[in-house]
């Protein structure tokens, strides 16, 4: 049975010398391969993918670091695509396959000795005068930052319908636990074991010392309402994706019904990578 392998690369000379060797190493297997638009302008005679093959692939590979992987994430859209993401970059909590253990882990994918983990996505919904604006799923977090001339951002936080707090902060997060150790942890969120289900709320420099890191239960739905005062705000979508914010916008969050499904070196723990990469524990 012949693969269907898509690839998505950071552009970068190292990392595009490997997607073609990728190539290479791929179709001596037989294997299709199929690379976004992105990856293939780079890539001498190569053609881009459609969106729709690259969702109906056996897996993604992704070339980079974790902003790469989400870049896969989004591409996929929620398909039931297995991603595999080897780490190009500097810190890599999401992509932990390393380079050097790019092909013997690939070799047992195509043998089917693979260890997936399924991570929860949250669906985050935009509606500005009850017309829905934006919608998306994300892997990691969604952030309402304020402008670099904004004043104090003020948000009205709602949730299962109950009131809970006006957060005046800098920004606001709201992440899976697979985000717990991204733009949470350096908002003084807590680290979250990946495949719990939860959602965390973080303020970014709140203007209170009682506004402090909130866990809540994965079946919550979460509403954030802009102040009527509140201007030059963004909303940021994995860093993805965004829409600037308007006063009495709405922002609702919750568990989606789609996953997202990583591929796992059996050799590397959640634990350890905190303790090569953060220092945590030691």
């Amino acid at each position: 049975m012949a693969f269907s392998i898509g690839i998505v690369a950071k552009p970068r000379p190292e990392v595009l010398e490997l997607a073609a060797e990728l190539r290479r190493w791929l179709r001596a297997r037989k294997a299709e391969v199929l690379f976004d638009e992105s990856t293939a302008s780079h890539l001498a005679r190569t053609r881009p993918a459609t969106l729709k093959s690259l969702r109906n692939s056996d897996l993604l590979v992704t070339l980079g670091g974790d902003g790469t992987l989400l870049q896969g994430a989004g591409l996929l859209g929620g398909a039931k695509v297995p991603l595999f993401g080897v780490n190009m970059g500097y810190l890599g909590f999401l992509t932990e396959i390393s380079r050097a253990r790019l092909f013997p882990v690939l070799e047992d994918v195509l043998d089917g000795r693979v260890e997936i983990e399924d991570r929860m996505l949250l669906r985050v919904e935009l509606f500005r005068e009850d017309k829905k604006r934006l919608s998306g799923l994300v892997l990691n977090d969604a952030v309402v930052t304020k402008g670099a001339l904004a004043r104090m951002m003020v948000l009205d936080c709602f949730i299962d319908q109950r009131d809970v707090a006006r957060y005046r902060a800098d920004g606001l997060i709201v992440a899976t636990p697979t985000g717990s150790t991204a733009y949470t942890l350096s908002a003084g969120g807590p680290i979250v074991y990946p495949t719990m289900r939860g959602m965390i709320i973080a303020p970014i420099c709140p203007h209170t010392l009682t506004q402090r890191p909130l866990v809540v239960s994965h079946s919550s739905v979460i509403r954030l309402v802009v102040s009527p005062g509140g201007d030059n705000l963004y909303l940021t979508l994995d860093g993805q994706r965004g829409r600037p914010l308007k006063p009495n916008d709405e922002i609702v969050v919750r568990e989606a019904r789609r996953k997202v499904y990583l591929v796992r070196d059996p050799t590397v723990h959640f634990f350890q990578v905190l303790r090569d990469k953060l220092g945590w524990g030691g």
